[in-house]
């Protein structure tokens, strides 16, 4: 594109066609496509945890399967398109699974009447085996994609290239991004069922004294 505007005439005009057209297009409407399934997915776990926080912290691994993605693009030497486009999106939801174990256990264990740190430190570690098998069947299930070979492969290995790097890095940080950020932003929120215990307990106090 700068070499035609450097050697052409300022009269000549520049279009794109074919393939260059439809490359250009994805391109601009994946971030919106992404953006979507993201406040989608937030809203979904907003709804589920009936919290804003909680899913904040949750999403936060979305990010870093971003560069895991990206990383490995570029380490495998190949493009952003359309098919590297639709495995990012799919990341949304492979990176925020882990996310969503640890805080969801916390939460269970803090219903529980267990105090924050030690809840949080209980999740941390007992969710760290089924972490650690998820990712490792989510990466393995990509691998036939990465060796792929015959029509189609360049394809279906981009897609396995994005997955395996994305869900890879995001999984090794989740253990202590998710953890941390949970720690700093979550630590003056009640537990989800805090609200209900409470008035449970009122309702046992004045079945137990009634005036």
């Amino acid at each position: 594109m700068e070499v035609t505007k450097n050697k052409l005439p300022e009269h000549v005009q520049i279009d794109y066609k074919g393939e260059s057209l439809l490359l250009k297009e994805s391109g601009s409407s994946i971030l919106f496509v992404f953006l979507l399934a993201l406040l989608i997915t937030y809203l979904v776990l907003a709804a589920q945890f009936e919290s804003f926080i909680h899913p904040f912290v949750i999403l936060l691994t979305v990010p870093l399967a971003l560069v895991g993605a990206l990383a490995g693009l570029e380490l495998m030497g190949m493009s952003l398109n359309i098919y590297s486009q639709i495995g990012i999106v799919m990341l949304i939801g492979l990176a925020a699974k882990n996310g969503i174990l640890i805080v969801e256990f916390a939460n269970q264990l803090r219903d529980k009447g267990i105090a924050f740190e030690e809840a949080l430190i209980n999740a941390s570690k007992q969710r760290l085996r089924p972490i650690v098998m998820t990712t490792f069947t989510t990466v393995t299930s990509t691998i036939p994609l990465v060796l792929s070979v015959g029509p189609g492969a360049e394809s279906r290995m981009v897609i396995g290239v994005v997955i395996f790097s994305g869900v890879s890095l995001a999984s090794i940080f989740t253990l202590f991004i998710v953890p941390g950020a949970y720690y700093w932003l979550c630590r003056n929120t009640g537990s989800p069922q805090a609200i209900a215990n409470e008035i449970e307990q009122l309702e046992q106090k004045a079945n137990e004294n009634p005036t």
